[in-house]
């Protein structure tokens, strides 16, 4: 059984503005899941619950495919972890929304999920896919 670590990120240009998520999944080292998805406007929070939502489609398959126990999120919003904790309440109506869908998704899973802070250094490959997206974005 392994753990599969899943660092996410999303971000906007203005708040609201042009926002993406992106996701990269790691068992062990070997990157497993790389995703980005633009927004379109979005505020900076929305974007981070989007990450999770996103990752949320891939992780079912990734459970089965490598016989995960545990999945740690991984993000550089506290908000977002402490409130997908349980920890903080949730105020913005949206936001809300986003957190009971991904609580019930992670219900639906056979394994123990833990959100974890982390800083924006060591969140740097989800923040490179958000940029990614946000530049082809732009450029289109």
């Amino acid at each position: 059984m392994s753990t599969l670590i899943i660092h996410t990120d999303g971000g906007s240009r203005g708040n609201p503005g042009p926002a993406a998520v992106g996701v990269v999944g790691f068992i062990e080292e070997s990157v497993v899941l790389e995703e980005g998805k633009y927004l379109g406007q979005q505020t900076n929070n929305e974007a981070e619950y989007q990450a999770v939502l996103l990752a949320l489609e891939y992780v079912p398959e990734l459970v089965k495919a490598h016989k995960v126990a545990s999945i740690t999120w991984k993000l550089d919003s506290m908000l977002v972890v402490q409130q997908l904790s349980k920890n903080w309440k949730i105020k913005e109506p949206r936001l809300a929304i986003f957190a009971q869908q991904i609580w019930t998704k992670l219900a639906q899973l056979s394994v123990s999920s833990t959100f974890t802070y982390v800083p924006r250094a060591q969140n740097a490959m989800a923040d490179a896919v958000v940029n990614r997206v946000l530049d082809a974005q732009k450029t289109s």
